[in-house]
């Protein structure tokens, strides 16, 4: 694709027109870049689009359209990181808000995607681009604060609350990205203390505190129970003192105070100053935000805050959540085993001899039982109910309300959806032990099981298949079937990306081709 066609005007689509979104969709219309915008709420997408002279499409169809060459994510954070790689896979170049992710290992694997495609990945940590934190920057890096001691942050106010992330996430990753920006490394030791007031699982007050190698110290303190709002950063250097104080007004959001400290007879004296006002220029940091987006994917530069600084932040968020919740442990809790690099949420139970592998998470009020093995980097929502003696692969999703019984084999990459069904006896009586006439199921690498769909036992489900909501699986399923109805039958094939396939057997989504090999039997073309 030329320089040409990637820049001209109506390339950009925003996906999220809500509180933060609508914002991100003003200013690149601003900027006469605004192609498309997308929301699960198609009344607020069509508004935005009627709004701004755009188009309103969902997802899939951003993702398919080639005029579209950038995307700006604005959606919930727990969706970044799929939604991120979704558009890396469909060769767009990506501003995601921040967090990238709220997962380490999915950030890294997004940065590494980013730069194997040679696509730009950028993170909306806004005030790295607000020009009085800028020109702060450069009175560090010019000495005129001399050596740095200190660093403080403050960010409070009354609300926003969120129940899908706690106040450090929802927050703090601004202020530690300017931090590390300020001490230019990362953190040798991180830790975090807070305090829950309003609902019991998600902190409403959090103050991190990191120290560097080279002796500099910083704290973040975040609370969105506050009687006022503040947003300051305070910069102590052994030459001066700078506060950035974002709540002023333009002429006073930067001022130098030239404050030393000499000692005498062994104690050391302050030599106070009066504060001095910084002038900056003053510009709308989204709208420089967004310029310096479309600039990077005009001349293939490298962002300001690329998703490699995103994942910087987010090591120190993950460091700073996993401080913070033995702080927040209940003092009187039943022992729970062990499961390094393993998040389990602390209303989940986990049976002894379960294998949980590393980057998994087990959510609220899930059980698993004895002798279950739980791969790598899966994720098991609410209510869920596996084992005993299941195994469940490498990057599984499971979704709320999923119970997996004995018999059941996951392969890697298998997503279930809300409340599917798997069985283990094919003529269950409530007074009658059916144990040993429970039959197997094994759903191969990559299938796709819809919401409330039945898996009746005894079948295998082969790879890539799809299996739509509320269908009744009666017998085996051939690999990259699309398979819908009660009972189910085959109606269609299915790529490897989940895209319906057409006559020509081409995915729409990344080109892969497939062939028909007998009746009931599809395969890749593979080159």
């Amino acid at each position: 694709m030329t320089q040409e066609n990637k820049t001209k005007s109506g390339y950009v689509a925003v996906a999220g027109c809500g509180y933060w979104g609508k914002n991100l969709v003003r200013n690149l219309a601003a900027l006469n870049v605004l192609g498309a915008v997308c929301d699960p709420v198609p009344a607020v997408a069509e508004r935005h689009a009627a709004e701004y002279g755009v188009k309103a499409l969902d997802w899939s169809e951003v993702l398919r359209n080639p005029d579209l060459t950038a995307v700006v994510i604005a959606a919930p954070a727990a969706l970044h990181a799929s939604m991120a790689m979704d558009a890396l896979m469909a060769g767009k170049n990506i501003f995601v808000e921040k967090p990238l992710s709220i997962n380490v290992a999915e950030a890294e694997a997004l940065c590494k995607e980013a730069n194997r495609r040679g696509l730009v990945l950028m993170v909306g940590h806004l005030l790295q681009y607000h020009p009085v934190f800028l020109k702060l920057k450069q009175m560090v890096a010019d000495g005129t604060l001399g050596r740095l001691n200190y660093i403080y942050s403050n960010r409070l106010n009354l609300g926003k609350f969120r129940n899908e992330e706690n106040i450090l996430w929802s927050f703090a990753p601004h202020d530690i990205s300017m931090i590390l920006s300020l001490a230019g490394q990362e953190p040798a030791s991180v830790s975090a203390v807070g305090a829950n007031f309003l609902h019991e699982h998600i902190a409403d007050v959090t103050t991190t505190h990191m120290s560097f190698a080279d002796g500099i110290r910083a704290h973040v303190f975040v609370s969105w129970l506050h009687p006022f709002k503040e947003q300051k950063l305070v910069v102590v250097g052994d030459r001066g003192m700078a506060v950035f104080d974002d709540g002023q007004p333009w002429g006073n959001k930067l001022v130098l105070f030239k404050h030393s400290v000499h000692w005498k007879n062994g104690m050391p004296e302050p030599d106070k100053a009066e504060g001095l006002p910084v002038e900056v220029p003053q510009d709308e940091p989204l709208r420089l935000e967004c310029q310096h987006f479309l600039d990077c994917v005009r001349t293939g530069a490298t962002p300001r805050t690329d998703g490699w600084e995103g994942l910087r932040v987010l090591k120190v968020l993950q460091k700073a959540q996993d401080s913070l919740a033995e702080t927040l442990k209940p003092p009187e809790t039943a022992a729970k085993p062990a499961f390094p690099g393993v998040i389990v949420h602390e209303s989940a139970y986990i049976d002894d001899q379960v294998q949980i592998g590393e980057g998994s998470r087990v959510w609220h009020f899930s059980h698993i039982l004895s002798r279950t093995t739980i791969g790598q980097n899966v994720n098991i929502g609410q209510n869920v109910v596996a084992g005993p003696d299941v195994t469940v692969g490498d990057n599984c999703k499971i979704q709320n309300n999923v119970s997996i019984y004995k018999g059941v084999t996951l392969e890697q990459g298998v997503f279930c959806g809300p409340s599917c069904v798997f069985t283990n006896v094919l003529t269950p009586r409530a007074e009658v032990n059916r144990k040993a006439d429970f039959l197997p199921t094994l759903v191969r690498r990559g299938t796709t099981i819809g919401a409330n769909a039945t898996i009746v036992c005894g079948h295998t489900i082969n790879e890539y298949a799809m299996i739509a909501a509320g269908a009744v699986v009666t017998h085996d399923v051939p690999a990259f079937a699309l398979m819908a109805g009660v009972p189910a039958r085959r109606i269609g094939w299915v790529s490897r990306a989940g895209e319906r396939l057409g006559d020509d057997l081409i995915c729409p989504r990344d080109g892969s081709r497939y062939r028909e090999t007998g009746p009931d039997q599809l395969e890749e073309i593979l080159t």
